[in-house]
């Protein structure tokens, strides 16, 4: 009766020990890499994180590495690094210079990425319908003819300064679509480089009473100086337009853009898909297709910026 006790007990730990190790290898591991603190990249993460866990793939059934790159290319390459060495069942990139960093290194694991303008002038994709590669993802991509022709609604602006930062991918594509619109929608796009933080008070100051409005484009550099961008601005009566909603919370003057958090949202279903089996090649890029028209109103007041009744009826929210 010992003997058959001692059986029993054993045959139940083998099970435990089975079924652990089962348990176990059925988890998944998720690494995710932001490139900066910027509040969009924030609120993708965390639509995101919301949708895996409303299709069951949060913890624990799922085991998160979170790393940001803190705007460090060198950073974002060291955690590349580390992403390849853990051997992750899937990757999601936030931002296109994290997008870029993962997928030149990184071509056996899926790659889900949020918040890449344009992954195909970037170099990440083959094509919207099909990567042609371990990535899909989701774009916040804003036709620049639907934002300067709504710009002309507010502001007759003739003169739009860009400004960008050379090596940032985004914000070399959002110029290059404004200079070959130039012709069409009867307006000059002025570039103009912003390489440090510490330079763009003089850079703008230099520059302000010469142009309309200035396009805030995606650049780090531009997203930790808005306050300093939008108060040059303001002391000329130089409208500030971005599609990024976050600056505009930061102090843009108007904002027609896509909701960060639905684009993550958009893009966690498409991790699930990947988690279920799917191949990142068979599900199509997409474009966030709700957009906002959001107002700034206490940065129209700080400017004096008349605002026309018929321009505020398309507005869908607005920062008092």
């Amino acid at each position: 009766m010992g003997k058959i006790k001692i059986f029993i007990v054993i045959a139940v730990v083998f099970s435990m020990i089975v079924l652990f190790s089962a348990a176990a290898s059925a988890e998944k591991r998720i690494g995710i890499l932001t490139f900066s603190e910027e509040v969009r990249y924030n609120d993708t993460q965390r639509g995101i994180m919301d949708q895996l866990n409303k299709d069951g793939f949060g913890e624990p059934a799922v085991k998160f590495t979170i790393e940001n790159a803190k705007g460090s290319k060198a950073k974002a390459a060291e955690l590349v690094r580390k992403f390849a060495a853990a051997k992750m069942d899937l990757i999601i990139t936030i931002g296109t210079t994290a997008t870029i960093a993962v997928t030149r290194e990184i071509k056996n694991v899926p790659v889900v990425f949020g918040m890449v303008y344009d992954p195909i002038e970037a170099g990440i994709a083959k094509d919207w319908k099909s990567s042609g590669n371990n990535t899909t993802g989701v774009s916040p991509k804003v036709a620049m003819s639907k934002l300067v022709s709504s710009l002309k609604e507010l502001a007759p602006v003739k003169k739009l300064a860009v400004l960008y930062t050379p090596g940032e991918k985004n914000t070399e594509i959002q110029l290059k679509e404004l200079q070959e619109l130039q012709s069409s929608l009867q307006i000059k796009v002025i570039p103009i480089i912003m390489a440090k933080k510490e330079e763009v008070a003089r850079t703008l100051s230099a520059v302000v009473h010469t142009v309309d409005a200035f396009y805030l484009t995606g650049s780090g550099v531009v997203g930790t100086t808005v306050p300093i961008i939008v108060a040059i601005a303001n002391q000329a009566h130089v409208v500030t337009i971005t599609h990024l909603d976050d600056l505009v919370e930061k102090g843009a003057l108007l904002g027609i853009c896509a909701n960060s958090n639905l684009v993550g949202h958009l893009a966690g279903k498409k991790a699930v898909q990947i988690l279920k089996g799917a191949k990142p090649s068979s599900i199509p890029i997409e474009i966030e297709k709700k957009l906002d028209f959001i107002l700034n109103m206490k940065t129209a007041k700080a400017g004096q910026f008349q605002v026309p009744l018929s321009f505020m009826k398309k507005v869908t929210r607005t920062i008092e």
